[in-house]
């Protein structure tokens, strides 16, 4: 978890105004969260924070490549990610444990904004819920040797059904019980 700390930015001591920040993400961004539907990417955050004397509002600007296995062929694809985001940061001075999805409360005292779990579920919400080679990657179609191998096997599954079917003739008579 060490390594998440670069994902933080120190805003109590910056001006009021805007401030860009660009971080990197990588392999080791995603092995830190252990449920991780991303496990290679190479993606830059952009990070625009606007601090005013109650509230930041940060946006995200995430651009980059994840690794994603396709459903079909099982390959591993480069998909092209590119999006947006957009989260409120309101102080108080009570405890508050209502975060929101655009909206986060800290507390008057805290100093600085972790991101990291930010980027985590702004890139996993990305990821497509069925990743195929033709869909996703750019410029690729799925691994034909594979098509192939999936192909045969169904065809070969469907030839045992038949030889089971002729060997034994005694499972006839329990058929027909399922026929009635």
């Amino acid at each position: 978890m060490k390594y998440l700390k670069q994902y933080r930015i120190p805003f109590s001591g910056l001006a009021a105004g805007k401030h860009d920040f660009d971080f990197e993400i990588d392999n080791k961004f995603f092995d830190c969260f252990e449920h991780s539907l991303v496990k290679k990417g190479s993606l830059l955050a952009k990070v625009s924070l606007q601090k005013q004397e109650s509230m930041l509002i940060v946006n995200f600007d995430i651009s980059g490549k994840i690794s994603l296995t396709c459903d079909v062929c099982l390959a591993e694809i480069q998909s092209p990610v590119h999006f947006s985001e957009r989260v409120i940061v309101k102080f108080i001075n009570e405890e508050w444990a209502d975060d929101t999805e655009e909206v986060i409360v800290l507390n008057k005292t805290d100093h600085e904004l972790d991101i990291a779990t930010l980027l985590y579920e702004y890139i996993n919400v990305q990821v497509p819920y069925y990743a195929k080679c033709s869909e996703q990657g750019e410029d690729t179609t799925c691994d034909p040797e594979m098509l192939a191998k999936i192909s045969g096997t169904v065809d070969a599954e469907e030839e045992s059904v038949t030889e089971n079917e002729s060997i034994d003739p005694r499972w006839a008579a329990l058929k027909n019980i399922k026929n009635n």
